[in-house]
């Protein structure tokens, strides 16, 4: 039996980093575990929710009511995640000092949690909510590499970068080498996603990293949703929660989708969508600025989704055919793995008119082959253990 732990969990504020890992941190908990969760004041209810003690710092990401205000620029991005992880580092070093854990587990955005646990010779664990990198995975993203070295203010960053983890006990020899070996090089990392999300998958270092899939856990205070009587089949719309802003894609949705024969529709639009855009809104539509998306989607027979990780990986795990609108980030690679799985059809924003969305829908719904698959991802996702075999590892590590 393992003993009783202080576990600190460090993440950053953004909903699509913290959800993954409230399930796990939930389940440490009830194994009797004691979590200190890092992460900014408007996650604190959320983080108390687990049962875990909130450890605020002041986050400088623009996560927080402002999605649109990251930069464009690739060495612009990497040094406001930097600057978050000098603002977090005074916190964490306050924590080791009054109430040092004994096992750290860090958001891949939170890698200042990495830099203090190994400069206080504490083991690290990474929770990638995300794809992993892979043996090889510098040389094939070469190019990527290069122009953040050579980039405007690219030797800066890396200089920076150098200096910080240096100051926090990171042996440093090649700053290049060792900047980039630190971000995508964990010594120990649960991947929180189905390995059927997973690029280049078979080079994967499973001595390193192992696939849990998506940890889940009780949802009720999400609430729930239920399907109307009558309801022949039921698509789910979502964009997730930081890409919303899209009303001319809502309404090529409500053309493609209204009135369509036997099909209910739910429409999320978030927050930063203004109903009032949306115009005339058809009787077959129900429209939400956020829905329990597990719950839906246990009930839905098919799902118009943004390919977010959780979101992707949610549709596989209920076997439920997606169209898949990519809007940013990894979105675009977990659409094309969607489609290389035989489980959805991409459509790029500027390709999704209302003919496209509904000609996707009912060719998808239609294919027995798309069944069939989406019968073999769902059993495939549900047989990697989740949350309690993430539970079973973080033990392990703890031994």
């Amino acid at each position: 039996m393992t003993r009783s732990a202080h576990v600190a969990m460090v993440s950053i504020p953004a909903h699509g980093h913290v959800n993954p890992s409230l399930a796990l941190i939930t389940e440490l908990v009830a194994r009797g575990h004691r979590v200190s969760y890092v992460n900014a004041p408007s996650f604190a209810d959320t983080v108390a929710s687990t049962g875990a003690t909130p450890v605020p710092y002041d986050s400088v990401l623009p996560f927080d009511g402002d999605p649109a205000g990251w930069p464009e620029d690739p060495v612009a991005i990497q040094d406001v995640f930097l600057d978050d992880a000098l603002a977090m580092t005074p916190v964490l070093r306050k924590l080791f000092a009054e109430d040092r854990p004994d096992l750290v587990l860090y958001d891949i955005g939170a890698f200042a949690a990495r830099a203090v646990a190994e400069g206080h010779g504490v083991p690290a664990v990474q929770l990638s909510p995300t794809m992993v990198g892979w043996e090889g995975f510098e040389e094939d993203m070469a190019p990527m590499f290069e122009a953040l070295r050579t980039g405007p203010g690219g030797p800066e960053h890396y200089r920076r970068f150098g200096d910080w983890l240096a100051a926090n006990g990171v042996a440093v020899q090649d700053v290049e080498r060792d900047v980039e070996r630190f971000k995508n090089r964990p010594d120990r990392a649960l991947a929180l996603i189905p390995r059927a999300l997973q690029p280049c998958a078979d080079r994967v270092d499973t001595d390193r990293i192992t696939f849990v899939g998506q940890c889940f856990g009780d949802r009720s205070h999400q609430g729930h949703w239920q399907r109307p009587a009558g309801a022949d089949k039921v698509l789910l719309i979502s964009l997730g929660s930081a890409f919303t802003d899209r009303p001319a894609f809502y309404r090529a949705c409500l053309e493609a989708f209204g009135g369509l024969p036997g099909w209910h529709v739910v429409l999320q639009i978030g927050r930063y969508t203004d109903p009032a855009a949306l115009g005339e809104v058809p009787a077959n539509v129900e429209v939400h600025r956020w829905v329990p998306q597990f719950d839906v989607l246990a009930q839905a027979d098919a799902f118009v989704t943004h390919a977010g990780t959780g979101g992707a990986s949610e549709g596989l795990f209920h076997g439920v055919p997606m169209i898949a609108v990519p809007q940013a980030v990894d979105q675009f690679a977990n659409a094309d793995s969607l489609v290389a799985l035989g489980v959805a059809r991409r459509l790029d924003t500027e390709d999704a008119t209302a003919g496209a969305l509904r000609s996707a829908l009912l060719e998808l719904t239609a294919d027995p082959a798309v069944a069939g698959r989406l019968a073999e991802e769902r059993a495939a996702a549900r047989a990697e253990g989740g949350t309690a075999r993430a539970a079973d590892l973080v033990e392990v590590e703890l031994k």
